[in-house]
Parts: structure tokens; C-alpha cells; sequence
């Protein structure tokens, strides 16, 4: 069971940028999907982006933050990052990075057994 944990929450105002930071405990290079959720209190977790096979698959941003944010995987560091640019009001939330070793779904929050206890971004405008 690999440990993760988030870091680089912080406040910010409209249309600034972060960066996030995911650290792995172990080798997370042959992880078959890691992932960034956020959750808004009182609704669900949703996921916002996913690198596939070590990032060396396909990575991607969810529509919501699709040209805004961008995940990216280091594995030399154990790294997963999520560059979050041009951020909104509605971006304010807890945001969790997650992982899944073996092939499968990796869309929904009980896709992944590996969590970190997340990081709060604050977002005013």
C-alpha cells in the first residue's frame, strides 16, 4: 500500500495559478492510473485528471478544467503534479491526489484504494 500526500494548497485570488504536488512513498512508476480529485463540501469527489501507466500513457483534464489544468507525473521524484492555471472562485475545494496499481476503472472515487489526506485551495475573487 503505497502512502500519498498532497502539499501546495494555499489562497489565491481569481485568475492566479498553483501548483500542486502528490508524493508517493514508493515507486508509483508502474501504477497503472494516478489521478486529482477535488471535493466541495457537501458533494461528491470528483475527479478533475488522470495520467495512465506511469505517464507514459495518456494523461488528461476533465472538461471542467480542460485548458486550464494540467496533470504531469515524475517518476524519479515520485511526483504527481497537477499546474493549475487561470483559477476560478469555483475551483475552491479540497483537492486529493489518488492511485491505482492494476488495470481497471480509474473514473470514479471507488476506482482507487490509494489516497492522500488532501489540500485545501482557496480561490476568492
Amino acid at each position: 500500500q503505497v502512502q500519498l500526500e498532497e502539499s501546495g494548497g494555499d489562497s489565491v485570488q481569481a485568475g492566479g495559478s498553483l501548483r500542486l504536488s502528490c508524493t508517493a512513498s514508493g515507486d508509483i512508476s508502474d501504477f497503472y492510473c494516478m489521478a486529482w480529485f477535488r471535493q466541495i463540501p457537501g458533494k461528491e469527489r470528483e475527479r478533475i485528471a488522470v495520467s495512465y501507466r506511469g505517464g507514459s500513457g495518456t494523461s488528461s483534464a476533465d472538461s471542467s478544467v480542460k485548458g486550464r489544468f494540467t496533470i504531469s507525473q515524475d517518476n524519479a521524484k515520485k511526483n504527481l503534479y497537477l499546474e493549475m492555471n487561470s483559477l476560478k472562485p469555483e475551483d475552491t475545494a479540497m483537492y486529493y491526489c489518488a492511485a491505482r496499481k492494476y488495470l481497471g476503472g480509474c473514473a470514479s472515487r471507488d476506482d482507487f484504494a490509494n489516497w492522500g489526506p488532501g489540500t485545501q485551495v482557496t480561490v476568492s475573487a
